[in-house]
């Protein structure tokens, strides 16, 4: 039975490595019967949390505020595999991502513990450079705290302009990743 999967795509450019990636990764999903919804961030209209601790009230709209985010809420709580791409931006995932990551705490406030969803979850990233360590060690704090379960990550650095990724190994990778979720 196929998975649903979200792709929280943080990059701006729409043909960039990162968008390689995600298509690469979609293609070896759905070759494996998944079904793959993802969010290009950056043309999304979504705030940063105001950290107020008033959602969770309403399960339909479980952050007080009212943007892009209600889009994905209801594909978040039917996820089953939620990846994480992004370029790296000054060692660091991009701020489209970690806003959006940032309110997805509104769908934990609507538990009384505040547990998130069970999820599992990948990583996908191109750089120009290859000093992943940061986001790696992020990502796998995160996922510790949450709970979730690492499918993988692919790390694509060496890209110094859009298109640099055209033909390497990683492209292959996140086809595989796809397949493999």
């Amino acid at each position: 039975m196929g998975k649903n999967i979200m792709i929280l795509n943080g990059s701006p450019r729409r043909k960039g490595n990162t968008a390689e990636l995600i298509r690469c990764f979609t293609e070896g999903a759905k070759e494996a019967g998944h079904t793959v919804t993802v969010f290009d961030l950056d043309r999304m209209n979504i705030h940063g949390c105001k950290g107020c601790f008033g959602g969770g009230k309403d399960p339909e709209h479980p952050c007080v505020q009212r943007d892009g985010m209600e889009e994905i809420y209801p594909v978040y709580r039917a996820a089953d595999v939620v990846v994480l791409a992004s370029p790296l931006y000054y060692w660091n995932f991009s701020g489209q991502l970690r806003t959006a990551f940032d309110r997805l705490f509104a769908v934990a406030e609507c538990d009384p513990d505040y547990t998130n969803p069970a999820k599992q979850a990948a990583l996908l990233m191109a750089a120009e450079g290859y000093g992943f360590e940061d986001c790696v060690t992020y990502y796998q704090h995160l996922l510790g705290h949450l709970g979730w379960e690492d499918r993988g990550m692919v790390l694509a650095g060496g890209n110094m302009q859009v298109g640099d990724i055209a033909g390497k190994r990683e492209l292959e990778l996140a086809r595989q990743l796809g397949r493999s979720v």
